[in-house]
């Protein structure tokens, strides 16, 4: 396969790899060259050792609207999606300052409220937040922060600038992926690896079980903590189990799990009870706690939030912590940086419509054929409308849904999502991609170097989700000064 970049085109959008001129960027200059050089029988044998290693590692996730209900292969590219270092240090930094406000916001929403009572945050919002847990109101976890893992999905626009399309607070998923999908690049690209300065990224379950025990109420050397899963049916159960046993921690159900008079969780074990410090939760709030929550619950723990509100154990990420996972809150965040931190934002926001403000909902509904909606609070890529794409009685729909329910939908521009080299059927065409690094906030913050790249390997879609149909490639920060 003789590639000619020159007959390469990304249209309209950025490419992360190559220039509209058919060169290779300056960070991706050793590894364009690297794989230009590959015949079809070594792109044939690398693509099948990628795939044959997904399979090897078992690495799935699961489609709940699959009518078989199993699990699939991740779906991984082999061209890696390549970002300078240096440029890579100030999204860093927007980063850690972004998760810092969203931490200060929330430790406020359930305190003093005073960016509700400065006319900074509409207190509306709040009163019908679906992810407000009035339970919560009160409490102080420790060093006030509430989101310990934040996912926060980026997006590069035609102008080349990396831009927040929206923050995951709650169970954010898909670190593990990020951290197999370098595993398999090694495996397939070693050589690769010894020609270019690519910053590591598999110091991310240390960092996290460091961010974790600093949660621990009780001074030890090395806490008892635990991951919470909702199960094997989970679509994420593969990311729960691979981070626990990375971590060397336990992985448990809430039937593992006992809160005990003294008002301090156990896990149930062959020798007796042992007391657990910290959990890292993988299950939704209404779920966690049957004394609290969902009555009905089977997945979570009875008296958990007892426990700690007791400050008898940790829990990350905090319960109530999904008030500022919300695509109407997200639009405030920047206002948000500037209240709490006195700065000016490293790194903006998407442009955003709120659909319960009469003037911007005017504008939404006249332009759908124009705009991306979304709900306030589904993920996955699931109950949106990419308007561009979408029919005329699908846009329809969706403004009797807007009119029924304003405060539940936001509206954003098209963006041009920038692409990558992808391969596709024996051939290399461009492919929109999105990025969702990984923000740790404890005693000190870390970022992951890169994060995981979501590809959306049908052609022409902007959706890069793997439960409609994406993808990921290995996300590669180069520093050139090492080079």
């Amino acid at each position: 396969m003789t590639i000619r970049w020159q007959d390469y085109s990304s249209g309209d959008a950025y490419d992360e790899l190559i220039t509209p001129a058919g060169h290779a960027r300056k960070a991706s200059q050793q590894a364009v060259r690297y794989i230009s050089a590959l015949s079809d029988v070594e792109w044939g044998e690398r693509r099948d050792a990628a795939e044959l290693a997904m399979r090897v590692m078992g690495i799935t996730f699961t489609v709940y609207t699959n009518e078989s209900g199993i699990d699939r292969v991740w779906p991984f590219d082999i061209i890696p999606r390549i970002i300078p270092a240096r440029e890579w240090r100030t999204t860093e930094q927007g980063l850690i300052q972004r998760a810092t406000a969203l931490n200060r916001f929330i430790a406020d929403i359930y305190g003093e409220q005073r960016i509700i009572k400065d006319q900074v945050f509409p207190g509306e919002l709040l009163a019908e937040s679906v992810n407000f847990r009035s339970q919560c109101v009160g409490i102080r976890p420790p060093l006030d922060i509430w989101a310990h893992i934040c996912g926060s999905d980026l997006v590069r626009d035609s102008d080349g600038k990396f831009y927040v399309l929206e923050d995951n607070l709650r169970v954010p998923s898909g670190v593990s992926y990020m951290l197999e999908n370098r595993l398999v690049m090694k495996r397939v690209f070693p050589e690769l690896f010894e020609k270019v300065s690519i910053l590591p990224v598999d110091g991310y379950p240390n960092r996290l079980f460091d961010t974790l025990a600093s949660l621990s109420p009780r001074p030890a050397d090395y806490p008892t903590v635990v991951v919470l899963s909702p199960g094997i049916y989970n679509s994420a159960y593969f990311e729960h189990s691979y981070l626990a046993q990375q971590m060397g921690v336990e992985l448990v159900v809430g039937r593992d799990l006992v809160v005990m008079d003294d008002d301090c969780v156990y896990l149930r074990t062959v020798g007796g009870l042992e007391r657990v410090d910290v959990i890292y939760r993988r299950v939704d709030d209404m779920y966690l706690d049957p004394e609290v929550f969902r009555p009905d619950s089977m997945l979570g723990v009875s008296g958990l939030l007892r426990a700690w509100r007791a400050g008898n154990v940790g829990i990350a990420n905090a319960p109530g912590a999904g008030v500022a996972d919300d695509k109407v809150v997200y639009a405030f965040v920047p206002d948000m940086i500037r209240y709490y931190l006195d700065e000016k934002p490293i790194l903006p926001n998407v442009e955003t419509y709120l659909c319960m403000d009469e003037k911007q909902r005017g504008y939404v509904l006249a332009n759908l054929d124009k705009l991306v909606v979304k709900p306030a609070n589904e993920s996955g890529g699931y109950g949106m409308l990419v308007g561009p794409f979408a029919s005329k009685a699908e846009r329809q729909r969706f403004a009797e849904l807007i009119k029924a329910k304003p405060r539940n939908y936001i509206a954003q521009p098209t963006l041009a999502l920038s692409t990558t080299p992808t391969l596709c059927d024996g051939h290399i065409e461009p492919r929109h991609i999105d990025l969702r690094p990984f923000i740790l906030s404890g005693t000190s913050s870390h970022v992951t170097r890169g994060g995981l790249t979501r590809v959306a390997l049908q052609k022409g879609s902007l959706v890069v989700n793997s439960s409609q149909g994406g993808g990921s490639k290995d996300t590669w920060v180069v520093d050139m000064e090492k080079t």
